[in-house]
């Protein structure tokens, strides 16, 4: 039997990244003993995300491989939402994480199978909502994560949904070593999201230009803007420039459409997002290698 989210090597989920996590992502992330996810959305379609699905499940099933996890994005404009649901019941996702969105719609058909329903969300307000549509665990997205972003501390995060919420929590934003992780643990989170460390990877869908440009990235590279998307995120300078925005002057947001962001990857292919962690990635990696140097540095963290 594979671990559980309890049974991790240590307490990581690598988050779903638009158009970076693929198959190849979560199969090395859960073989070294991580749970690994992906946006159902970077599949083209429901045929391919079908055979994603195949290949991710005939790959996993080791008794040291962690759990598989599928992002559904939930906003209504995201046409694809239900289709895209129903192959996570016909694969039994062992996790299922909701984003831009409510959750509501997707628990029971999880819960159907014993499968368990965490949502994404960037504030304790959208927190509360997700407690009362029946969640099994919450993703708080806090202030520096990678793509779509919170606007508060990671610190003050859990601190106040901890005042009402006693279940699993999973804290994302700028944790990008062994040492974070065990400060989220600390905090009083459950678990560390990361994603955009990941994005330097092999096993990464990122261009090797964009893999580069997080390579060489500190902290200051970041710019949060809701122009592209219409929510708040971060996105790299470099890549704004390249794509003709100005970076200290963003348009105004847009709408929320998810069936028009994803029918264009085109669009989004030179305009790249990552976190504020970006500072302390300073290599590509094999995804097997960094969770190897990821659990001594949690190791030796829980020793001090």
């Amino acid at each position: 039997m594979p671990r559980t989210l309890k049974q991790l090597r240590i307490p990581v989920i690598q988050a779903p990244m638009f158009l970076q996590s693929g198959p190849e992502m979560v199969i090395a992330s859960c073989r070294a003993g991580i749970a690994g996810c992906f946006p159902s959305v970077n599949a083209r379609s429901t045929e391919q995300l079908e055979q994603w699905l195949q290949q991710i499940t005939q790959a996993l099933g080791g008794e040291h491989d962690g759990p598989w996890a599928i992002n559904l994005m939930m906003h209504r404009s995201n046409t694809r939402r239900f289709a895209d649901l129903d192959l996570a019941v016909k694969y039994r996702a062992p996790l299922v994480i909701s984003a831009l969105g409510s959750p509501r719609e997707a628990i029971e058909a999880v819960h159907s199978y014993g499968g368990k329903v965490f949502a994404d969300v960037i504030d304790t307000r959208f927190a509360a909502k997700a407690i009362e549509a029946g969640v099994d665990g919450l993703v708080l997205v806090a202030a520096g994560a990678g793509g779509h972003t919170g606007q508060q501390s990671g610190f003050a995060f859990v601190e106040e949904v901890r005042q009402f919420w006693d279940g699993d929590i999973v804290l994302g934003g700028g944790i990008t070593s062994g040492r974070g992780i065990r400060a989220a643990q600390v905090l009083g989170a459950d678990y560390a999201y990361m994603g955009t460390r990941f994005i330097a990877t092999e096993e990464s869908m990122a261009v090797p230009e964009y893999k580069q440009m997080v390579v060489d990235a500190t902290g200051a590279d970041i710019v949060c803007s809701d122009a592209l998307t219409g929510v708040k995120a971060n996105w790299l300078r470099a890549s704004l420039l390249a794509a003709g925005y100005d970076p200290d002057h963003m348009p105004d947001a847009k709408g929320i459409d998810i069936a028009a962001a994803t029918s264009d990857a085109k669009r989004w292919r030179d305009v790249w997002s990552a976190g504020q962690g970006v500072g302390a990635i300073r290599e590509v990696l094999p995804i097997a290698a960094l969770v190897d140097r990821l659990e001594a540095e949690y190791r030796s963290a829980c020793e001090v």
